[in-house]
């Protein structure tokens, strides 16, 4: 809306008057003009840096094309740049980045109200608490699928995993019979003593055998409350992110497919998939770290 100037009185017409005239909203205007404004100063503020914001966004790009992984957010771009690549760039720079150039993942969330859960679950040790829990996949051929995990709460590594048609107390003990396995390297009595067992109030994990089972093993029972899912956070949000990265938006048509996606993502997750809690570092690299740390203490 460009300025003008009354011939009879010399001065310059209100924005009121004109937009009263025009029938424009006054609010348009503002908008418009702050709209302007803003673009004018866009930008990086402060001192000049090694990367300029052209050569950032280049990077970002580039890193978001080569990551195995879909839908991630800022925190993970910096983490790998930063921390990977060695770019001494700040996070809430490449979030002001990712944000104008619509590369964040677009998500809703409904407020929720406070619960009366507040505590720490992530553990500073390995094999203190481990988490198990069992999420629903639906396929072509074969219907429901079960999925069922065991997820270590210090690194968040997937130590176990099975896909089945039935979901009973034994499918649901497999992955555990596993990380048991994998760890341990035995599955005699009491090989897991010392280790927390995290798991929900489902029907599979409340029968005689699970209970008998875990506690041949040597586990000690966690529940999670009832109604607060976030007590037993860690592997519920190793579900959430598997279902992201190969379950939504794809169908499969039996088992085996499933089986098969569910291995490559858990092999990709350990390896290559970059915590926060962790500075980083993906599960792998966390574990090894800490027996590295480990034997040169020893």
């Amino acid at each position: 809306m460009s300025t003008a100037i009354s011939p009879a009185a010399g001065r310059v017409y209100g924005v009121q008057r004109v937009c009263a005239a025009w029938a424009f909203p006054r609010a348009s205007y503002y908008a418009a003009a702050n709209q302007a404004s803003v673009t004018a100063v866009i930008g990086k503020r402060g001192p000049k840096t090694a990367l300029d914001d052209a050569a950032l966004l280049a990077l970002i790009r580039a890193d978001l094309a080569a990551s195995p992984f879909r839908g991630e957010g800022h925190r993970k771009v910096f983490g790998r740049l930063r921390y990977v690549q060695g770019h001494r760039v700040g996070r809430n720079r490449i979030l002001r980045l990712m944000r104008a150039h619509r590369l964040l993942s677009p998500h809703r969330s409904a407020p929720v109200p406070a619960k009366a859960h507040d505590g720490r679950i992530v553990t500073d040790a390995p094999n203190v608490r481990w988490a198990t829990d069992g999420a629903k996949v639906w396929t072509s051929d074969d219907g429901w699928l079960w999925l069922f995990a065991t997820v270590e709460h210090w690194n968040g590594e997937c130590l176990g995993h099975h896909v089945c048609k039935r979901g009973d107390r034994f499918a649901a003990y497999e992955p555990v019979a596993q990380a048991v396995a994998r760890i341990f390297g035995l599955t005699g009595r009491d090989v897991a003593r010392g280790v927390e067992l995290r798991h929900d109030h489902g029907t599979q994990y409340l029968t005689d055998y699970f209970q008998g089972q875990s506690r041949f093993h040597g586990f000690t029972p966690s529940f999670a409350f009832v109604g607060e899912p976030e007590t037993n956070g860690v592997v519920e949000r190793f579900n959430r992110t598997l279902k992201e990265q190969v379950i939504h938006g794809v169908t499969y048509r039996n088992r085996d497919e499933l089986a098969a996606a569910v291995t490559t993502f858990v092999d990709t997750y350990n390896r290559e998939w970059r915590l926060e809690k962790l500075c980083y570092k993906s599960p792998l690299e966390a574990r090894r770290d800490f027996q590295l740390s480990k034997l040169l203490a020893a």
